[in-house]
């Protein structure tokens, strides 16, 4: 019985190729000659006594094993390098910009609480920038920073007066500024008729709120006071701007052997650092042009502020982005937080740059302390205030 079935096994076995192979004890499953389905690798050897077994360095290491089962790789297309490395560059730049964009909203949100309650509660409540227009008021005081070796400077916010008064109308897609020169004379609440920049010595920018809107009859949105002993900091952090002058010979408080400033420019294009901007911002005798005045200043101050708009978006600005972001609200008291101004500075760009427009005067008259003021008749204030709102 053993036996037939042990027949009839090896019968079947010779008749049929079965899906496997049987291997008797003792035979080698290396030896015949059939294709196997799969490669045996050995690993590398590792040291001398490898070696003396006869293993060979040319065997495959494990990483090639591995490159082995995945296949072989195909180059990469010239095009595949360039898109992998344009997306690094663009999650480098988003980064870049997302730190400088919370360095600003953090800097503007400190520098917040620096203006007076007053002077929040002086305005009239204003629109989105993007897409209304507000009007805002720009005052630039004479308060030096403290330790200023310039004579005569007042170091104090408390007393001191405007020496710019800029209504800038702004945002869905507006941008249009007027200057009102500082000796100009207006009806202060309180105080009577004397020099426009005399309100802020009076009541600080909260009087100057309403000695403007007085004046002019516009509703003011928002004010900015701008903090001098901080403008040169903010300029230099941006890398300093560009633009053009006649000849300028300015000397202002004694020059600087006497610790005031000086200023001395061509006819051109310059490049002004921090200290030399401020100079110009305040020069209004220029020694090599004696028919300047202070309506010449109030017009390269609105220069100043285009130059300083084209400075922000230039390529250069880019990689001084973070600390611009910080020092920038440093140089503003204003009511505006953080996402505020940003919407003012979206709104000035989709404005375009503002063209310089001064409140010509019309006459002049000396006040009762025996200094010299311009005048303006009420229709010249009007036809400037329809220009500003109207364009």
């Amino acid at each position: 019985m053993q036996s037939r079935m042990s027949d009839d096994f090896d019968n079947g076995a010779q008749s049929e190729d079965p899906s496997y192979r049987v291997y008797r004890a003792g035979e080698s499953s290396r030896t015949g000659t059939e294709q196997r389905p799969y490669t045996t690798y050995r690993s590398r050897p590792r040291g001398l006594r490898a070696r003396l077994r006869g293993e060979e360095d040319s065997e495959l290491t494990p990483s090639a094993v591995r490159a082995e089962r995945r296949g072989p790789r195909e180059p990469r297309s010239g095009w595949a390098v360039a898109r992998r490395v344009l997306k690094y560059v663009a999650i480098a730049v988003v980064a870049w910009l997302v730190i400088s964009l919370v360095l600003f909203i953090v800097s503007a949100q400190i520098e917040q609480g620096s203006l007076p309650a007053s002077a929040k509660a002086a305005l009239s409540s204003g629109g989105n920038m993007l897409t209304s227009t507000n009007t805002v008021l720009i005052v630039g005081t004479d308060e030096r920073p403290k330790g200023s070796k310039e004579p005569g400077a007042n170091t104090n916010d408390a007393g001191s007066r405007s020496d710019t008064l800029m209504l800038w109308r702004v945002g869905g897609g507006v941008s249009r500024r007027l200057s009102i020169p500082r000796d100009t004379v207006a009806a202060i609440p309180g105080h009577g008729m004397t020099k426009i920049n005399a309100a802020y010595a009076y009541g600080g920018p909260a009087l100057t709120i309403q000695t403007v809107e007085q004046f002019t009859g516009i509703k003011i949105n928002h004010v900015i006071v701008i903090n001098l002993a901080a403008f040169p900091q903010f300029i230099d952090a941006i890398g300093g701007i560009d633009i053009r002058t006649g000849r300028i010979c300015s000397t202002i408080s004694g020059g600087v052997q006497n610790g005031g400033f000086t200023l001395n420019l061509q006819p051109g294009v310059h490049h002004l650092d921090g200290r030399d901007a401020l100079t110009l911002a305040r020069t209004r005798d220029n020694a090599c042009n004696p028919s300047e005045s202070d309506l010449t200043r109030v017009q390269r101050q609105q220069q100043i502020l285009n130059a300083i708009k084209s400075k922000l978006l230039s390529p250069s600005t880019f990689f001084r982005l973070p600390w611009a972001s910080w020092d920038a609200p440093k140089v503003l008291r204003t009511d505006m937080g953080g996402f505020t101004l940003l919407s003012l500075f979206a709104a000035s760009e989709l404005g375009g740059s503002a063209p310089v427009a001064v409140l010509e005067p019309t006459g002049s008259a000396t006040l009762p302390d025996g200094e010299s003021a311009l005048t303006v008749t009420p229709s010249a204030v009007q036809r400037a205030v329809a220009k500003l709102m109207n364009g």
